[in-house]
């Protein structure tokens, strides 16, 4: 059990000193000067209190009334020990194995969110040796700053400083490179690494964005570096499927604006018996064929046989000559297709093969 004159450091946090005195379970610790309370179960003893050495009572002469009573001894001042603090063992744990870096930002008072301190800690949770700087830097700048550097023990909460409002414009981004390594034994070598982190000034003033964690006390703003090994670096977003969908419809759009040919408007030839001949191959439908699938073209070809049947519907006993070509027949169908259903009560016979060949279809209105 600690007591008043040991020499202690602090079991969960960097830093120590000497007791000065103890009320109840909170013991004053003289650090550098400043006199800090703590917890008596957070004290871990480092040196004994030294013993005071004291100067040998003289037997003072009985006084009479008319004897001027004699003066004091001076008191002997105690020799001044100085004890070198011992290094706490380091306790490990099968999680500590993977490196956990958290950075936490706590308020002082949540309700003067506005003008209260901020402190800024840096939590270890890891077997390891942390050797680290903390940088900033504006979204639109290309340098950064430094906001720390030093090394922070294995399963140590460090605080870095208090958080300086006037330079929050200056840290949209925050990055942290970092070494890990353990001393005195072998240990499983971590890739150094480099973290960059997004960091939204706005919510230290807003105070739902202060909350609970698993390493703080109070609601905090906190910032996860590494988790379980892999570091958290900032993350492309995903793509959103409907706006991708949306984009590339709108090139293909834009593309068949520019790439579309010319359509052309052919004149049905009229043979001196009154029949119409119509030629339904592309080339005679269009300038090019550039950026036209198989499918637009044979629509375009069906269109235009529509255009020709709906001109000539009220003129019975027309005949009209269609010349798909034989190819592969896929026009010829797609055009009996609309005679049997569309176009269905008129006479359909394959067209004079002394003068069109195969392929050609008289349709008689």
């Amino acid at each position: 059990m600690a007591k008043v004159g040991d020499i202690i450091r602090y079991l969960n946090s960097v830093g120590g000193g000497e007791i000065i005195r103890i009320e109840g379970n909170m013991a004053y610790v003289n650090e550098d000067g400043f006199e800090t309370p703590v917890l008596l179960r957070e004290c871990v003893v480092v040196g004994e209190a030294s013993a005071r050495q004291k100067a040998p009572a003289a037997s003072a002469p009985v006084a009479s009334k008319s004897q001027v009573p004699a003066a004091a001894p001076k008191a002997v001042p105690a020799p001044v020990v100085e004890v070198t603090p011992e290094e706490i063992p380091v306790e490990e744990t099968p999680e500590g194995e993977k490196l956990n870096l958290t950075l936490g930002f706590e308020p002082h008072d949540l309700k003067s969110i506005g003008t209260t301190p901020i402190d800024m800690y840096l939590v270890n949770d890891s077997n390891y040796f942390i050797s680290f700087t903390l940088l900033s830097r504006e979204k639109s700048a290309d340098e950064w700053e430094l906001i720390y550097a030093g090394t922070v023990e294995p399963n140590i909460q460090l605080l870095l400083g208090e958080l300086d409002r006037s330079k929050l414009p200056s840290m949209d981004r925050i990055a942290m490179q970092y070494v890990a390594y353990k001393c005195g034994k072998s240990f499983k070598l971590k890739s150094p690494a480099s973290v960059e982190l997004n960091l939204d000034t706005t919510k230290f003033f807003k105070l739902h964005c202060y909350r609970g964690n698993i390493y703080f006390d109070n609601p905090v703003i906190a910032l996860d570096f590494v988790k379980n090994d892999v570091p958290c670096n900032i993350k492309e977003p995903k793509p959103d499927a409907r706006a991708l969908e949306k984009a590339m419809k709108s090139k293909k759009q834009a593309d068949m604006r520019v790439r579309r040919p010319v359509r052309k408007q052919p004149k049905p030839s009229v043979m001196e018996n009154g029949t119409i001949v119509v030629d339904l191959h592309i080339h005679e439908l269009v300038d090019n064929t550039n950026g036209l699938s198989n499918a637009d073209m044979l629509n375009m070809q069906v269109d235009e046989f529509r255009r020709v049947m709906d001109a000539n519907l009220k003129n019975k006993g027309c005949r009209i000559i269609f010349i798909h070509g034989k190819g592969e027949g896929v026009l010829r169908q797609a055009l009996m297709k609309e005679l049997n259903h569309r176009y269905k009560g008129h006479d359909v016979q394959d067209a004079s093969f002394r003068e069109y060949g195969y392929g050609a279809t008289q349709v008689t209105i």
